[in-house]
């Protein structure tokens, strides 16, 4: 039986994400994954703000950069425009890249972690206890693990084996999709147009080849098993974009229907769910890989720290609490961009695009709309009543002394940011929590920000404080409750399917 500390089922970005950090800090990995090679066919290919900011957090985001376009506009609708650029952000944009780049790039970090990536292993059977989860392997192998992830897609067979119920429904509408070269490109980086006869979209992979997506009602029932030849997307643009921009040449097509689903439960009792395991969407809005990336962040500090004995009680349980939460607001998100585009109501649709285009019209609201398409919106409910407003925020990437905040992360653990002027805090922490890094603020001065703020390695706040009578001794008492390495552990409950 091979043993190991945490085994992830399935090399997709999410497994892989969820594999680098495991190996990050320090944990022991396997990685299995079905498939005997890497397809060449891309499915995600939109990476958001917020991802390629955690990405930055790992030092993989000017990998990921240098293979993209960057798209810093979108139309969230007809006639509505919405200016990325305007985003507190370094990375203002829709970055399109191949979601085989993202695996490459993510792969090779894993392999020079140590991570340890086994092809051709098909899970077929689940037993855990109190202590440890097998894995039965289709070849006749046993695997062992304190800990086990399915990241293993939409038909995860870790879910399945598991008992979860994946709620949810299909959409009626098959969407087209193909790889073409095309003599006449469109103007704009990200095409999009629609009509009553349904939507398409082009999207750039920068080697000359593009992606050709159709959402068209006049082939919707088609069985998904009958080939699509070049011809029937061509005819698809010209009857809903009024071109084809001159399709030369397809290497690859496909049909398949598009689901809202969700996994009832992301963990249960060592066997946890992340990715489109635990949730798929209407690929509109590019939601679904950054969803997933997001998942292995979240997920993979608090197994490392269960692993290590170190997880406040609690903790496991608190990655269902925040991304399950998180998955819904994506497929309402999703489900209302699908309705707003291939909705059966030519009126509905033109009335939920007019209060998208009035959305888009004032700040707030503007900013709102922006947060949740990039990511940069997502935050989670404190833990406890009274909590500083901070506290569950995406953390700014804040100039500190020995440099950007981000930049500091990278070694994924926590980092408590002083931006008081006295040495005290740091003192204070140093002697009750020598695992937590404090960086002192190195920026401008503003208003409204906390004076002492604790940052979790996924980037997101874990605990502020705008000013107390005793800050160091608080701040030293957070950031040990954070890092005790003798707390009460939560290593096995947890929802039962």
């Amino acid at each position: 039986m091979n043993e190991t500390d945490v085994i992830v089922v399935g090399a997709g970005p999410t497994g892989l994400m969820l594999a680098c950090e495991l190996a990050l800090a320090g944990v022991r990995c396997r990685l299995l994954e079905r498939r005997t090679e890497q397809p060449n066919i891309t499915r995600a290919f939109a990476v958001h703000a917020r991802t390629l900011e955690l990405l930055d957090a790992r030092d993989l985001a000017g990998d990921l950069l240098a293979r993209g376009l960057r798209v810093h506009e979108v139309q969230p609708a007809p006639g509505a425009t919405l200016d990325l650029r305007s985003l507190e952000t370094r990375f203002p944009m829709i970055l399109i890249v191949p979601q085989s780049g993202t695996e490459h790039v993510l792969e090779a970090r894993a392999r020079e972690l140590g991570v340890e990536i086994v092809r051709g292993a098909e899970v077929t059977g689940i037993r855990q206890d109190a202590r440890r989860v097998e894995l039965d392997l289709a070849d006749g192998r046993t695997e062992s693990a304190a800990y086990v992830v399915g990241c293993d897609g939409a038909h995860s067979a870790v879910r399945r084996l598991i008992g979860v119920d994946f709620a949810g429904r299909q959409y009626e509408t098959h969407i087209l999709l193909a790889d073409v070269r095309l003599t006449a490109p469109p103007g704009q980086a990200l095409f999009a147009t629609g009509n009553d006869a349904g939507v398409v979209i082009m999207v750039p992979f920068g080697d000359g080849w593009f992606r050709a997506i159709a959402w068209d009602r006049l082939r919707e029932q088609i069985p998904l098993t009958v080939p699509l030849p070049m011809e029937e997307m061509r005819d698809a643009f010209h009857r809903i974009a009024g071109t084809d921009f001159g399709m030369s040449e397809q290497r690859w097509s496909s049909r398949f229907r598009s689901e809202r689903r969700q996994a009832r439960h992301y963990r249960v009792g060592r066997v946890f769910l992340a990715g489109d395991a635990a949730h798929v969407h209407s690929p509109l809005g590019g939601q679904g890989m950054n969803t997933g990336i997001q998942d292995a962040l979240n997920l993979g500090w608090k197994l490392a720290a269960a692993v290590r004995g170190r997880a406040p009680a609690g903790l496991l349980d608190g990655y269902e609490g925040e991304r399950h939460r998180v998955g819904a607001q994506v497929l309402a998100l999703t489900d209302g961009f699908n309705r707003l585009v291939l909705g059966r109501s030519a009126v509905r649709r033109a009335a939920q695009a007019m209060a998208i285009r009035l959305i888009l019209r004032f700040g707030p609201t503007r900013r709102i709309l922006a947060g949740r398409l990039t990511g940069l919106g997502i935050a989670y409910p404190a833990a406890t009543r009274g909590a500083h407003p901070w506290t569950g925020r995406r953390m700014p990437d804040l100039a500190c002394e020995g440099g950007r905040l981000y930049e500091l992360l990278r070694d994924g653990c926590f980092r408590l940011v002083d931006m008081t002027a006295s040495g005290a805090v740091a003192e204070a922490v140093a002697s009750a929590a020598p695992e937590v890094q404090v960086t002192r603020y190195a920026g401008p001065a503003r208003t409204g920000r906390p004076a002492v703020i604790l940052v979790r390695p996924d980037g997101y706040v874990a605990w502020a404080s705008g000013g107390h009578p005793d800050l160091p001794a608080r701040a030293a008492a957070e950031a040990a409750r954070w890092s005790d390495p003798h707390p009460a552990t939560n290593p096995t409950p947890g929802p039962r399917a």
